[in-house]
């Protein structure tokens, strides 16, 4: 029985993987348009699934500009995130740019990621906002299609949750389509 559409299905029989029902429930959540929190173990998943619906989508329909912005707590989260997604969408040949925002990113991409925004961008609170604040915000986020906010319970609560919140604000004025997915190991 198919559950994804190729070359996702075969990526995933080739390592031997069957679908965890909380990859299958986010991915039929994604196809509503419903905003989601998953809460599952550290190991369970988590974030692959909610990388699949954007990379389905990608790969169905592939564009430029922005498609899925990312949020972690850690910078290095976000760059580990992007070495994961990297190999997968490098084996399966799907036309998928990812990138990473963070305070170390040097200027020259910085500039480049404003001209030629990559299909995901992996970032933090912190560089988002400073993303928000730049006068060409709304063109580079009117294409977005989802947010995913990593470690949601890291956040909650703290001034960093608080500056996220505001983004997040900002980011359904410019893109009020996109999906919103939280993803947690704990509450």
């Amino acid at each position: 029985m198919r559950t994804f559409p190729e070359p996702f299905d075969g990526w995933f029989a080739a390592r031997g993987w069957t679908p965890r029902p909380h990859q299958l429930a986010l991915l039929e959540a994604a196809r509503r348009g419903d905003h989601v929190l998953l809460l599952a173990p550290t190991g369970g998943g988590k974030t692959l699934a909610g990388f699949l619906p954007s990379l389905i989508d990608l790969a169905a329909r592939p564009r430029e500009g922005l498609h899925t912005i990312y949020v972690s707590p850690l910078k290095a989260l976000a760059v580990d995130i992007a070495r994961n997604l990297t190999a997968p969408v490098a084996e399966m040949g799907l036309p998928i740019t990812i990138e990473t925002r963070t305070g170390d990113t040097p200027v020259n991409r910085r500039q480049r990621q404003r001209e030629r925004p990559p299909n995901l961008l992996l970032t933090t609170p912190e560089s988002l906002t400073l993303l928000l604040s730049l006068p060409d915000a709304p063109a580079m986020f009117a294409g977005l299609s989802s947010i995913i906010v990593d470690e949601a319970h890291a956040l909650a609560g703290t001034k960093r949750g608080d500056q996220l919140a505001l983004c997040l604000s900002r980011l359904a004025v410019h893109a009020p389509e996109a999906r919103r997915v939280g993803l947690s190991a704990t509450v």
